[in-house]
């Protein structure tokens, strides 16, 4: 996926229909700099905005993506090009989150066995040896909590009766029993409990 192609494309569909930057972020509810972001290939337009984007430059989300207008002939094999280069981006984003999700929860149980042991081994000040108790217990919670949200939100559970994917809710992962990322959680598809697994996109 080519952001300056892109980038280019938004620009001259946006001049085309005689719109500013300006102009077209108030129609997005976004800053101006969002699209001279977007038109500088820096970034892509979020999913949010897509569709009324495309509506607004009078072109289809597939040609947005392409950076170019496509051929009737050749929409449906871009279709498909693009769908797989999203589901790249998607498994890339995930394994990234899921990076930072393992540093948040390892890093946070490392200080809190730091501070537990700190607290049990130098520290004389009963008042003082409490409080490290209470910090490291609130850190840990605290780094535990962050690192659950990235793995609700990041990737899919797959039902092991059903196969189906979906993203459950934080109380669910919470409370579910887990191995790793694997969590005994019922599937609001079939209504079934089992060991759903979690993969990286759909």
């Amino acid at each position: 996926m080519n952001q300056e192609k892109i980038g280019t494309f938004i620009a001259r569909r946006r001049k085309e229909k005689k719109l500013t930057q300006a102009k077209l972020a108030s129609y997005l509810g976004i800053t101006d700099r969002a699209v001279s972001k977007w038109e500088r290939g820096k970034g892509l337009p979020d999913p949010v905005y897509m569709l009324e984007l495309c509506r607004l430059l009078d072109i289809s989300v597939n040609e947005l993506l392409t950076g170019e207008f496509i051929e009737e002939t050749k929409y449906q094999q871009k279709a498909e090009d693009n769908l797989l280069i999203m589901a790249k981006q998607e498994v890339k984003q995930t394994k990234k989150m899921f990076f930072y999700e393992n540093v948040i929860g390892i890093g946070s149980t490392i200080i809190f066995a730091i501070l537990i042991f700190m607290s049990v081994y130098f520290v004389e000040n009963g008042g003082i040896k409490i409080l490290l108790f209470i910090f490291a217990f609130l850190f840990l919670i605290t780094g535990v909590s962050i690192a659950l949200k990235i793995e609700t939100e990041e990737g899919y559970y797959e039902c092991q009766k059903c196969h189906h994917k979906y993203i459950p809710s934080y109380r669910q992962v919470y409370f579910a029993m887990h191995i790793g990322r694997t969590r005994y959680m019922k599937c609001p598809h079939c209504q079934k409990r089992s060991w759903q697994k979690k993969i990286y996109s759909k």
